[in-house]
């Protein structure tokens, strides 16, 4: 994955986090506010998806296809805990 395009992406989640604390600020409809989270949740999500898949395809990848059981473990260990985290979420 790309950093550049990793950070464009999180830059804009930044700027659309601004405003939702400049519309809590301006004391702006509870309803607006939440869907402006929830557009930042969204936009976070796709940004996790994008790394979590370049991890697939490339560190996890080679941890499989390499020769060192333990690392092959210890990557899918990783995998099962974020996947487990994000069902808690």
């Amino acid at each position: 994955m790309e950093p550049s395009n990793t950070l464009q992406r999180l830059r804009t989640v930044e700027g659309h986090l601004r405003g939702v604390i400049r519309m809590v600020e301006e004391d702006a409809y509870c309803i607006d506010v939440i869907r402006q989270i929830q557009a930042v949740e969204g936009a976070l999500f796709k940004v996790s998806s994008m790394i979590l898949e370049d991890h697939l395809n490339s560190c996890v990848i080679t941890a499989i296809k390499g020769d060192d059981k333990k690392e092959r473990e210890r990557v899918l260990r990783e995998i099962t805990e974020v996947f487990e985290m994000s069902v808690k979420v």
